[in-house]
C-alpha cells in the first residue's frame, strides 16, 4: 500500500485533489489532501505571519499523522517549495516527491514567487521592500487572487470546462503573500531523495525542453538527470487534477513505483552534449575579434561589407561553459557567413532565465550598434539571425524595422512565449509584430522533427504570415531536429545550412552559393 500526501498550489485547498484522491483510494492507496493555512476551509486563518514556514509545518503535520512508514509527497505548482521544505524535515518518511507542473526547480534560498507565471505579479512580489516596511507586498493580499476570466495568466486552462473554472473561482482564496516571498531555508537539501516531475505540455512544459535546458550544464539542475529522478507528461493545462484526474492518478501510482522517463544529458559513449558536438558543415577557419560580449568575424575583402548578427537562444545559465559564442554551431555559422564575404557577429546576451528577455534585448541592440559602427561594415546592409528561444527577441525588430535592416532570419525558432513563461505583454510576440513588418524579408528554417510545443508556434506564425501576405521564405529540414547543425550529420542538414545562408546573403546583396 502507498500513502500519498497531496499539496495544492496557489489559491487552492485540499478540495483541489478530491477526484484524484478518490481514484488513488480506489486503486488501494491511501490519500491525504493538505489544506495549507489561509486557504480552502482554513482561509479565515490567513494572518500576516502566515508564510512559507507555516505551510511547511502544515505538510509535516499531515505526514506525521500518516500510519504508513513512507509517503509519496505530491505538490502542485508553487507548492513545490513548501513540499521540498517538508521533505527535508521528514527525509526518513518521504519515499518520493512528485512535482506536478512546478514551473521552477526549488532550491535553498529561493522564494516560491519565482514559480509565479504572471510576470507583473511576480515582479511585484520580488521587488525589494519599501523603506520602513518588512514586506514588498501590501497588507491586503487580495490582488493575488485572479478574477474569473484571468485564470490563464496563472497557467494554461486547456482541458478545463466552464464548470471547472467556476469551481476554481468559487473555492479559491488569496494566497498568503509571505508564503510566496519568504525564502526557502533548508538545513540540508535532500540530495538522494527520489523525485518525479509531471510536465503539463499545454502549459509549455515538456520533457524534451527540460532535457535541453539540463544539457546546458547548470549545476543547480544536475539533480534532474539523477537515475532516481523520473518524468511524465500529461497533454493538458496547469490543473490536471481537474482536467485529467484519472490520468494524473495513474501517473502518480506509476511514479510511486519508480516508473517514468529519465533524462539523458549526453550521447552514448559519454560524448559531449549535442550543442557541443561538431558543426556538420566543413567551413574554412576565419579570424575573429572579441569586443566585450561580441565576437566579430571579418572577411578579407575590400570596402565595407554587409553584416549578420547571430542571436543565440536560451535561456542559457550564466555558469554555462563554454558560452554560446564559442559553441560549434555559432562559430560554424559565423565562419560560413565570413566565407561568403559577409561580416558575422556573435553575441553572448543575458537570457539566463525567463526574466532575462529585456536584458537580452538591450544586449542585442548594443551589439547591433557596435557592428554598424565598425568601419569595415556597411551600416546600411545588416541582417539579424535569431535561433530557438532567442527568436522572441525578433519581435521588436519586426514591429519597427529600421531601413538598414535588410533581413530577419529565424532558425528552429520559438515564435510565441509558452503559457508558463509569464510574458503576457506584446513585446516578445513575433507573430503579432508581423503586421508592422512591411516587406521586410524573413528567412525561416523549419525542422521537421521539432518538439510539438515549439512547432505549434512556428505554424501559428506562418499562418499569420500567409494572412498578412508577409515576405517569409521557408527553408525546410524535413528530418532535422532542434539544433540540427550539430545533431544531424546529414546531407540534408548541410544543404539547409547553405540554403539559409544563401538566402540571407542574397537579401544583403552579398555572395551566394
Amino acid at each position: 500500500m502507498t500513502a500519498f500526501v497531496l499539496v495544492p498550489g496557489a489559491f487552492a485547498g485540499g478540495w483541489l485533489w478530491r477526484d484524484v484522491a478518490a481514484r488513488l483510494r480506489a486503486a488501494g492507496a491511501d490519500a491525504y489532501a493538505v489544506t495549507p493555512t489561509g486557504l480552502g476551509d482554513r482561509r479565515h486563518l490567513a494572518l500576516p505571519d502566515v508564510g512559507l514556514d507555516t505551510h511547511i509545518r502544515d505538510i509535516v503535520e499531515v505526514i506525521d499523522h500518516v500510519d504508513d512508514p513512507g509517503v509519496v509527497l505530491v505538490a502542485h505548482g508553487c507548492a513545490a517549495y513548501a513540499a521540498l521544505g517538508a521533505a527535508a524535515r521528514r527525509a526518513g518518511r518521504v519515499a518520493r516527491v512528485v512535482y506536478v507542473d512546478p514551473g521552477t526547480v526549488p532550491h535553498d534560498g529561493d522564494p516560491a514567487a519565482l514559480a509565479v507565471p504572471d510576470q507583473p505579479v511576480r515582479e511585484r512580489l520580488l521587488a525589494p521592500p519599501a523603506p520602513g516596511s518588512s514586506s514588498a507586498s501590501p497588507d491586503d493580499p487580495a490582488w493575488l487572487l485572479p478574477v474569473p476570466d484571468a485564470w490563464s495568466r496563472w497557467g494554461s486552462t486547456t482541458g478545463l470546462t466552464d464548470a471547472d473554472l467556476a469551481r476554481l473561482s468559487r473555492f479559491s482564496a488569496p494566497h498568503p503573500v509571505a508564503a510566496l516571498t519568504q525564502p526557502l531555508r533548508l538545513a540540508e537539501e535532500p540530495k538522494d531523495m527520489p523525485t518525479t516531475g509531471v510536465m503539463c505540455t499545454a502549459n509549455g512544459a515538456s520533457i524534451d525542453i527540460l532535457e535541453g535546458v539540463v544539457r546546458l550544464g547548470d549545476p543547480r539542475l544536475a539533480r534532474l538527470a539523477h537515475p532516481d529522478t523520473s518524468f511524465f507528461e500529461l497533454d493538458t493545462g496547469h490543473w490536471p487534477m481537474l482536467s485529467r484526474p484519472a490520468e494524473l492518478a495513474d501517473v502518480l501510482l506509476r511514479a510511486a513505483a519508480g516508473e517514468g522517463r529519465r533524462l539523458t544529458v549526453s550521447g552514448s559513449g559519454g560524448e559531449p552534449a549535442t550543442h557541443l558536438q561538431p558543426f556538420v558543415l566543413d567551413v574554412p577557419d576565419a579570424p575573429r575579434e572579441r569586443i566585450g560580449r561580441v565576437d566579430l568575424y571579418v572577411p578579407a575583402a575590400e570596402g565595407p561589407r554587409p553584416a549578420v548578427v547571430l542571436v543565440h537562444g536560451g535561456p542559457v545559465p550564466p555558469v554555462a561553459q563554454p558560452t554560446p559564442r564559442d559553441w560549434p554551431a555559432f562559430v560554424g555559422y559565423a565562419r560560413l557567413l565570413a566565407a561568403s564575404g559577409l561580416v558575422a557577429a556573435t553575441v553572448d546576451h543575458r537570457l539566463h532565465d525567463l526574466t532575462g528577455y529585456p536584458a537580452a534585448a538591450r544586449d542585442v541592440a548594443d551589439a547591433v550598434a557596435l557592428v554598424r559602427a565598425d568601419p569595415r561594415v556597411d551600416a546600411d546592409r545588416v541582417a539579424l539571425w535569431f535561433f530557438s528561444g532567442g527568436s522572441l527577441l525578433s519581435a521588436e525588430w519586426l514591429a519597427a524595422p529600421p531601413p538598414w535592416l535588410r533581413c530577419v532570419a529565424l532558425t528552429y525558432p520559438v515564435l510565441a512565449p509558452m503559457p508558463n513563461w509569464g510574458l503576457s505583454g506584446p513585446r516578445f510576440h513575433p507573430a503579432d509584430a508581423l503586421a508592422d513588418a512591411g516587406a521586410l524579408p524573413v528567412v525561416l528554417t523549419r525542422v521537421g522533427r521539432e518538439q510539438a510545443l515549439i512547432a505549434a508556434t512556428v505554424e501559428a506564425f506562418l499562418d499569420r504570415a500567409r494572412t498578412l501576405g508577409a515576405n517569409v521564405e521557408v527553408v525546410d529540414v524535413p528530418n532535422g531536429r532542434h539544433g540540427f547543425e550539430t545533431r544531424d550529420d546529414t546531407d540534408e542538414s548541410r544543404q539547409a545550412l547553405r540554403d539559409a545562408a544563401a538566402a540571407v546573403a542574397a537579401h544583403l546583396g552579398g555572395a551566394a552559393w
